[in-house]
């Protein structure tokens, strides 16, 4: 594993589109995700795309989003959303559900919701 990407650690555009495809799968089944899966459109697929374009190219595969949409001004793009502590906690958590059921390396899964906490807490536009 040394010297691989996490992009080719997770075992690349099919490890990276399992785990995209499992987090909305897991938003989509838990009631205590509710709070941000009504921030996204009734279906999911624009959003997985995008998501999986974006960590693509973060996690050091191809720069796909980049290459579609331009630089990813993450934080700018979610600003029309309210994100406080209960969605992004409840992102992470739809997020750590993934990790937690498809991989099994505990030091790519820790850098991996190392990355997404942080990213998750970056989002946030609201107080409590």
């Amino acid at each position: 594993m040394d010297g691989e990407t996490l992009y080719e650690q997770l075992g690349g555009a099919e490890g990276l589109r399992s785990l995209v495809d499992r987090f909305y799968e897991v938003m989509d089944e838990l009631p205590e995700a509710k709070g941000i899966r009504d921030l996204h459109p009734e279906v999911l697929t624009g959003s997985a795309d995008k998501l999986y374009k974006f960590l693509s190219g973060f996690l050091g595969g191809p720069s796909l989003y980049v290459s579609e949409f331009g630089h990813p001004r993450l934080r700018a793009r979610h600003l029309p959303f309210p994100i406080g502590l209960n969605e992004r906690d409840q992102w992470v958590l739809c997020m750590e559900t993934a990790l937690r059921e498809l991989v099994d390396c505990d030091t790519l899964r820790s850098a991996l919701s190392s990355y997404f906490q942080r990213t998750a807490d970056h989002m946030r536009n609201r107080d409590g």
